[in-house]
């Protein structure tokens, strides 16, 4: 059966407007999958009280609920595998514990079962993150400057900000944050930086301007001439790449192998 793809996006945004609905913000969205490889097992705890089956901005995927609910799943795991890969977490580990997880949903019957698993697969994740972050055994003062960048990045962040947060002068956690990272402060910050601009990029419709403003770069201008300084292309072409679509399809073939 052919259909009109452009009639019907006009007509299910018509009826988007109407109802004054829409799919989920994508910000609250990233920011749940940041948590997630980040480790931060609290904050991923907090997001996920609110019950999965009753989220606001689910789209409709399938006319049957439960069936739209398993599909929302599937992709929720896929990015959790996705992000978590990016993290450092082995592929087989992440895809397998995708495999698994989609599989049990597939057995659920109920929104509520759905719904606690999603809770459980996201809380696995996460706990697995938080374990490969210790394990690169930097010290304490360390694991609070990269917490707290990765909780900042839509801010301007500064040495003095961070010497603060950890309770050390300026200048030695300087000395420590290279010795531990191998990187600069400033150098981390930024590779950080670009690597949500890459996931906001490939997920997200925002625009170049709204993700240079959302990461707190300094102007589109600057923000352009970073990414391709570290990633060898600028961020439109990156976006062409790695378009959404691209990740979904590809996301589903892993699923189905």
């Amino acid at each position: 059966m052919s259909i009109n793809i452009d009639r019907e996006m006009s007509v299910r945004e018509f009826a988007l407007r109407e109802n004054e609905s829409a799919h989920a913000p994508y910000v609250p969205e990233f920011d749940f999958y940041y948590a997630v490889k980040s480790g931060d097992v609290a904050k991923v705890s907090a997001l996920c009280s609110v019950d999965f089956a009753k989220k606001d901005g689910l789209g409709k995927l399938c006319e049957d609920s439960l069936q739209n609910l398993k599909y929302h799943f599937a992709i929720t795991a896929a990015m959790l595998a996705r992000y978590c890969i990016e993290s450092g977490m082995e592929h087989e580990t992440a895809y397998s514990l995708s495999d698994l997880y989609i599989q049990s949903c597939d057995r659920c019957t109920t929104p509520n079962e759905i719904s606690g698993l999603h809770r459980n697969m996201s809380m696995d994740y996460t706990k697995r993150m938080a374990a490969l972050r210790k394990d690169r055994l930097y010290s304490k003062q360390i694991v609070l400057c990269v917490n707290y960048i990765y909780s900042h990045l839509h801010k301007k962040i500064t040495v003095a900000e961070l010497a603060k947060h950890t309770g050390l002068s300026p200048s030695y956690l300087s000395r420590l944050f290279r010795k531990e990272t191998g990187e600069s402060i400033t150098e981390y910050i930024i590779r950080r930086k670009i690597n949500a601009a890459k996931n906001m990029l490939k997920y997200s419709g925002y625009s170049l301007s709204q993700i240079s403003e959302t990461l707190a770069f300094s102007c589109q201008s600057y923000f352009t001439k970073i990414f391709k300084d570290l990633e060898g292309v600028t961020p439109k072409r990156y976006r062409d790449m790695y378009s959404f679509t691209t990740e979904i399809n590809m996301f589903a073939k892993e699923n189905r192998k």
